[in-house]
């Protein structure tokens, strides 16, 4: 272990290389993708609870709910070191020192990584009249930015992943059982 004064706690494990931005931003793709699956039962969970008439009703408790959702699914992920995407590309997230990640260090990842979509939704918020493409234009910028940022760091870490003490590492699949 080196000391490093950029990371949480001081020291972190070595060995354990950062997964090329391709690969980190294919499953983050799909983990968007994989969304669906759990934004979906969750709204016509909400929907069913609230009685909701027409998509605009409870707007803020459904936006609330989903939130929360997200927070549990991904939370409960990371504890255990990966999500199904993370899984797929041979990633893993662990903390500084290599080790499992806290509750607590998950919930702050998660808050930290919606870093990759505020700076476009408050765009969108004043600035409404955009074209459907601006604002998709804006997004696909704004998180170019943001994981090509990631390229700075010594060890290729994405922001959020420095300012929550937390490392996405290789994890190349294990070997077939016999």
């Amino acid at each position: 272990m080196t000391d490093r004064p950029d990371t949480p706690g001081g020291a972190i494990a070595p060995a354990l290389p950062a997964p090329p931005l391709a690969r980190r931003m294919a499953a983050w793709l799909y983990e968007g993708v994989l969304m669906f699956g759990v934004v979906v039962p969750a709204g016509l969970l909400f929907s069913v609870a609230t009685q909701m008439r027409h998509g605009l009703q409870h707007r803020a408790g459904l936006i609330a709910f989903l939130f929360a959702v997200l927070a549990l699914y991904f939370t409960w992920f990371w504890t255990r070191g990966q999500t199904l995407a993370m899984k797929t590309w041979h990633t893993r997230l662990v903390d500084v020192h290599g080790g499992r990640v806290s509750a607590g260090r998950a919930l702050l990842r998660y808050v930290l990584c919606w870093v990759w979509f505020l700076p476009p939704l408050l765009w969108l918020k004043f600035h409404p009249a955009g074209s459907g493409w601006t604002v998709v234009g804006a997004t696909l910028a704004w998180v170019a930015a943001w994981a090509l940022l990631s390229r700075l760091h010594p060890q290729r870490q994405f922001l959020h992943d420095v300012a929550a003490g937390t490392r996405l590492v290789s994890a190349p699949p294990a070997p077939p059982r016999r």
